[in-house]
């Protein structure tokens, strides 16, 4: 618990209490009071067992005590009003609640993001998520979306603050720091599919990053949860996002695991499996044959879906001349590119290559 929060208080209520007024910890060191030179001192006239004895205000020696509400058997903070008369009383009972209230205000936020946290990291059974969620008063079955953030090259730890400052409402968003990279937001949806809402916050991030602290990051999106136990696994969907779209999609800064197709699959299989793939298509000879003018050809045709008129234009040659490129190409490897099947076959094997190639890079 932070002093911060009790000493906030009272300099809102200074200039309205003519009384020294203070929070004490449960060994009686003060942890904030409008007289700032008793921070951090002992006060000798107070004595825990008074409290623990179930009064809610008591007199000892020169001040009145207020025990803080709890939620364990004892309580960890008292409110102190200077002097014993009513008015003291009155002044510590008031103090009390106001305290009590900060502090709830403060425990609830921390609370709730620690338990966030816990269920994307896969640090609480799912059964108790319904359990905790209940305490919290959380609403469960809100749609909300995980997005990471990963900082690159140059991360700063302030991050987690910059972004903060787009997620006022801390009861409903969450901005979590992962580790010296990584920042996660976890922020609920007016509706499921708010794809555009999503994406704009996104954007938002990155900009203001960059403009912020100079960081540039990556974003992964995640699908939609349902329900707080989704979370966990939509967290992983982020994560996968940005680590498919590092071999797939490396021109862009913001992924969404939704549009990541045939990436995310190829994603997921073994590098056995891909490597005997890989053979299995390219029987005649290895893609290694294929030049870089040869693969550029492939990769306009496939941009262009197949049209051989719009792709030779967009190549700047004349049609015969792919044609001609095309024929090569079903001499080399065994595939016509202009029936659909052995496109999409090879298709595939252009990106399974891709895939192990990024696996070799990322050894080194």
């Amino acid at each position: 618990m932070s002093s911060r929060i009790f000493q906030n208080v009272i300099i809102q209520m200074k200039d309205a209490v003519n009384r020294t007024i203070g929070v004490v910890d449960e060994q009686g060191y003060v942890v904030a009071s409008s007289e700032l030179a008793l921070i951090g001192s002992r006060l000798d006239d107070f004595h825990v067992y008074e409290l623990e004895a179930g009064e809610q205000i008591v007199a000892m020696g020169s001040r009145t005590y207020g025990p803080l509400s709890s939620g364990s058997a004892h309580f960890d903070y008292a409110a102190f009003v200077e002097g014993t008369d009513q008015l003291a009383r009155s002044i510590c009972a008031v103090a009390a609640v106001a305290f009590n209230e900060a502090k709830g205000s403060y425990e609830e936020k921390h609370n709730k993001a620690a338990f966030i946290k816990n269920i994307i990291s896969d640090n609480i059974l799912p059964g108790d998520v319904y359990v905790r969620a209940k305490e919290l008063h959380f609403v469960t079955d809100e749609p909300r979306v995980v997005l990471l953030v990963r900082q690159m090259e140059n991360a700063d730890m302030a991050a987690v603050e910059v972004v903060q400052r787009l997620f006022p409402d801390r009861q409903k968003d969450f901005v979590l720091n992962i580790n010296e990279t990584d920042v996660v937001v976890v922020k609920a949806l007016a509706s499921p599919d708010s794809h555009e809402e999503v994406m704009r916050t996104a954007r938002s991030i990155e900009t203001l990053l960059h403009e912020e602290l100079g960081v540039k990051s990556v974003i992964g999106i995640s699908t939609t949860a349902r329900h707080l136990r989704e979370l966990a696994d939509r967290y992983k969907e982020a994560q996968v996002a940005i680590d498919v779209g590092r071999v797939f999609e490396s021109d862009k800064s913001i992924v969404n695991y939704e549009t990541l197709g045939l990436g995310r699959i190829i994603y997921q299989l073994p590098t056995t499996l891909c490597e005997m793939f890989l053979n299995e298509v390219f029987k005649k000879n290895p893609i290694e044959t294929l030049d870089e003018d040869t693969l550029e050809t492939i990769n306009k045709f496939f941009e262009n879906n197949l049209n051989v008129s719009e792709t030779s234009r967009k190549l700047y040659v004349h049609r015969n001349t792919l044609v001609y490129r095309l024929e090569k190409i079903k001499k080399i490897t065994g595939l016509d590119l202009r029936e659909f099947d052995h496109a999409i076959v090879f298709k595939v094997a252009m990106m399974v290559k891709q895939y192990l190639d990024s696996l070799n890079t990322s050894k080194y």
